[in-house]
């Protein structure tokens, strides 16, 4: 553990999930941000391009991406589009103390997965081994003390969360499994698209990757190893014209005869019990439930006619499903509680 206040530098700090990094950690007692990167908007102050910051910001100037710049630093983030981590891993390594890395650059395991489903090979195939899986409800262990984390999103999060419980019981089959999932608008980024226009989002509610989400393997990989056995998993996403949250509907098949509601609800709170930011309810959760929080609110029910056993997970896109959970990773790779600086309740109304 550290005997000073860590220093951070945050990578991809004009984004969404990087200003979301910046808030939480403005929050944190014990992160001290030091270097802020945007090269779309370098020069800018962080208070002029995000005006909600400029109480904790208000002289942070956005810089262009420079390693050198970065030396020293304690712990930094990635909050970059896909593919870029892949470039700027190789030579943070040896100046900075940790990385934790919030896109899926360092996810998966099987190089062979990049290509089949985000199109390219690996640059750096060799470092994939390096990496902790950064969802600290299923691999603190791991996380803890570790020098390079690779974060999980938003729709993995949920869905995994939701369903490993089940899984790890043995109560429900690992294949066969349907994840039907909604995200806010915040989840596609601030750059602008034709797809999350004011005019195109509002009043609609559309799936999108059919059959080939990039999420699809990074779900299975995630169930697979609580379940100790194969796990295969549809996976489709949906947007909806909201600015945060996702909520996971997930479908699995039993494995026992007569489950109840009342045997996979206990499932889930023999899971999670000890758990600060799972809340496990007998009601169906809403996104409205997490907002601004790091938590996720999660639920099932069995249901005996059709035979299918229902899981539903709740949380915050920018917050458990992406900044917050890369906050709660640095603490344990820190030596921090884990909960230092992270809200668990959310805003409402």
């Amino acid at each position: 553990m550290i005997s000073r206040v860590p220093t951070v530098g945050i990578i991809g700090a004009s984004g969404f999930t990087g200003a979301e990094l910046l808030r939480l950690c403005a929050a944190h007692p014990a992160l001290d941000v030091r270097v802020a990167t945007g090269d779309s908007q370098a020069g800018r102050r962080v208070a002029d391009l995000y005006p909600s910051l400029a109480a904790a910001y208000g002289d942070l100037p956005l810089e262009k991406y420079d390693a050198d710049r970065c030396d020293g630093l304690d712990l930094v983030f990635l909050a970059l589009p896909h593919g870029a981590s892949q470039q700027v891993v190789p030579e943070l390594l040896g100046r900075v103390g940790a990385i934790v890395d919030l896109a899926a650059d360092f996810r998966l395991r099987d190089p062979a997965a990049y290509p089949r489903w985000y199109g390219e090979e690996h640059a750096h195939p060799e470092l994939l081994e390096t990496f902790a899986y950064g969802l600290p409800e299923l691999f603190r262990d791991q996380i803890a003390g570790a020098t390079r984390v690779a974060a999980p999103g938003c729709y993995v999060t949920a869905a995994v969360l939701a369903l490993a419980p089940l899984l790890r019981a043995g109560v429900v089959e690992p294949t066969g499994i349907v994840v039907d999932a909604a995200s806010g608008v915040s989840g596609a980024g601030r750059a602008p698209k034709p797809s999350t226009a004011f005019c195109t989002v509002e009043e609609s509610f559309t799936a999108y990757g059919l059959l080939d989400h990039r999420h699809t393997p990074e779900i299975e990989q995630g169930l697979t190893a609580v379940a100790g056995e194969l796990a295969q998993v549809l996976f489709t996403p949906h947007l909806a014209p909201m600015n945060r949250g996702i909520l996971a509907t997930c479908y699995a098949r039993p494995r026992t005869d007569g489950l109840t509601t009342d045997d996979v609800l206990g499932v889930l709170r023999e899971a999670w019990e000890d758990e600060p930011f799972v809340v496990v309810t007998p009601d169906p959760p809403a996104t409205k439930h997490t907002l601004g929080a790091n938590s996720v609110h999660v639920t099932a029910v069995a249901d005996a006619r059709t035979g299918w056993v229902v899981a539903i997970a709740a949380l915050d896109n920018l917050v458990k499903g992406a900044s917050g959970q890369a906050v709660q990773c640095a603490n344990l790779v820190l030596g921090l509680p884990e909960t230092t600086g992270l809200p668990a309740v959310g805003v409402y109304p």
